[in-house]
């Protein structure tokens, strides 16, 4: 009892509630930074700090308006246009006015002197403010602060990546996979989806490239590859591509069409089914001959009208052997057709044959279409031939 009663007199002393309350605002101000920085909180504190740097601005005019002009008062207006909402906004845009009023009162007309608050100088103020009006009101409308815009590009970037990889193979396989976006972006609308399906017998890959390019189409690719994602493995194969069509259509996309080809190997004997919505064709390469040989499927594209029916074509990928599937942005341009791309590009692959094609993928795109302004995405399936 006396050391209960001991640790209560000195929990109830001075410094110690004081370290107490200390402990409890340190708490509030960085749950408070954490919300207001993944753009759940209030923005109080941004519109206190930024109400506070417009006296300061004023005051430093006042004392020496050569070196700190009257414009500086659109510094905060604009950090304010990144960080404020809407209602805030038009605090400080107040609190700036009010600094303009009294500078121009204290240094008197822009007549008499330079360094005055002219009316080119309102005129910019102005202009700032209402760009950063425009950008707060759009920014309330889409819901995404800008703190958290590019953290969500970001997320959604590594999100598409992440879909995209490619199973592990067991050994005598090898498999690899490039993707280059038109323009150099970030996202592009050329996708692949894998699975290890048949209790990891079999392995299904599905290449797809939505209409559009680059940012234009990858917000649908985004919608598509979680959704052929969870189709991929739940269907049989000869079920994916019908599967798919019809959520495409389900959409109703004004430019909601896409090409597709579905490749399921079965990783024990080396036999695969290649379906197609009007893909181009894959090539495989046979070691025995040393030739490339297209392999086309029939389909026509996804999305364009129900009850498609899409035909594999099977083959047989024996020790040696390699396929290559790609869209059609790495073969075809404006300025040669697709029989020549796939020339072009089987030539390129020619010389790994000798080496292997362990890192080639990238490197084909870089040989065969390094500026196209177009997706391009290249996928390898090898059998490695027994030493």
């Amino acid at each position: 009892m006396a050391v209960d009663r001991e640790r209560r007199a000195k929990a109830e002393t001075f410094p110690a509630r004081w370290k107490v309350q200390w402990h409890r605002a340190r708490v509030g101000v960085r749950r408070s930074a954490v919300d207001y920085f993944r753009g759940d909180g209030s923005d109080w504190i941004a519109l206190i700090g930024l109400l506070l740097t417009v006296p300061v601005l004023a005051s430093m005019t006042l004392a020496n308006s050569v070196w700190f002009s009257p414009a500086a008062l659109v510094l905060p207006i604009i950090a304010g246009g990144l960080l404020l909402r809407p209602a805030s906004l038009l605090g400080l845009y107040a609190a700036a006015a009010t600094a303009l009023i009294v500078e121009s009162v204290r240094l008197g007309p822009y007549t008499e002197g330079p360094s005055r608050v002219t009316p080119g100088v309102v005129l910019v103020v102005a202009a700032c403010g209402f760009f950063g009006l425009l950008t707060a009101q759009f920014r309330s409308r889409v819901g995404v602060p800008w703190r958290r815009g590019g953290t969500m590009l970001f997320d959604l970037r590594e999100r598409i990546r992440v879909q995209s990889k490619l199973p592990k193979l067991p050994p005598g396989w090898h498999r690899e996979m490039a993707l280059r976006p038109a323009g150099g972006q970030s996202f592009s609308g050329d996708f692949v989806v894998a699975a290890r399906t048949n209790n990891g017998r079999t392995m299904e890959v599905v290449l797809t490239d939505v209409s559009g390019k680059g940012m234009d189409a990858a917000s649908r690719a985004l919608l598509l590859s979680g959704a052929f994602g969870g189709l991929l493995g739940s269907l049989p194969p000869h079920a994916f591509l019908p599967a798919a069509n019809g959520y495409l259509l389900r959409q109703d996309w004004d430019e909601g069409f896409a090409t597709s080809i579905h490749l399921v190997l079965d990783l024990d004997s080396g036999d695969y089914e290649l379906y197609s919505a009007g893909h181009p064709p894959g090539l495989q390469l046979s070691a025995g001959s040393g030739r490339w040989e297209e392999k086309a499927a029939e389909g026509p594209l996804l999305g364009v009208y129900d009850g498609a029916q899409f035909d594999p074509v099977k083959g047989s990928l024996r020790p040696g052997d390699v396929l290559m599937i790609f869209t059609d942005g790495l073969v075809e341009t404006s300025e040669r057709d697709i029989m020549e791309g796939m020339d072009r590009l089987t030539g390129e692959a020619d010389r790994y044959v000798a080496g292997g094609f362990h890192g080639a993928a990238w490197h084909l795109i870089e040989a065969v279409a390094k500026d196209v302004n177009d997706d391009r995405a290249l996928l390898l399936i090898c059998r490695e031939a027994a030493r």
